[in-house]
């Protein structure tokens, strides 16, 4: 799965139609917010830091819920956007999620397992688990 990374207002327009995940490592407005969801019909989430989730408003989260469209919290550890716009999940974490299931590991039990072994937040890995459902 790939994450789409978003450094800077600027690059909002940048978007591709196509992009089911952003990660965004700046606070978004409102503003922001509705531009992202426009520009990517696809979206199934938007991920971003503890702290900006925190201060995302309550119109902002009211939107994205109506949108069908999740918020996780989390960071993209050690991506280096110079190189790549995208980080993304390995195919590994995927497989070591459906280990734990097939060994009939709960969800919780799967979260704090994962948590340790990635730098994934339990929101994320959440997400993860949901999708591949689906």
């Amino acid at each position: 799965m790939k994450i789409r990374v978003v450094s800077t207002k600027d690059e909002i327009k940048d978007l591709n139609d196509k992009d089911e995940i952003i990660h965004i490592a700046f606070r978004p407005s409102n503003t922001d917010v509705f531009s992202i969801v426009s520009s990517c019909p696809n979206l199934k989430a938007i991920h971003l830091s503890k702290s900006y989730k925190q201060t995302l408003s309550e119109s902002a989260k009211m939107f994205l819920d109506m949108q069908g469209i999740e918020l996780l919290e989390g960071d993209v550890w050690g991506h280096r956007k110079d190189i790549n716009e995208y980080s993304e999940v390995s195919e590994n974490v995927y497989n070591k999620i459906e280990d734990l299931k097939d060994k009939g590991f709960s969800e919780n039990e799967i979260l704090e397992n994962m948590k340790y072994e990635t730098n994934l937040s339990p929101d994320f890995v959440k997400f993860l688990i949901e999708q591949k459902v689906a």
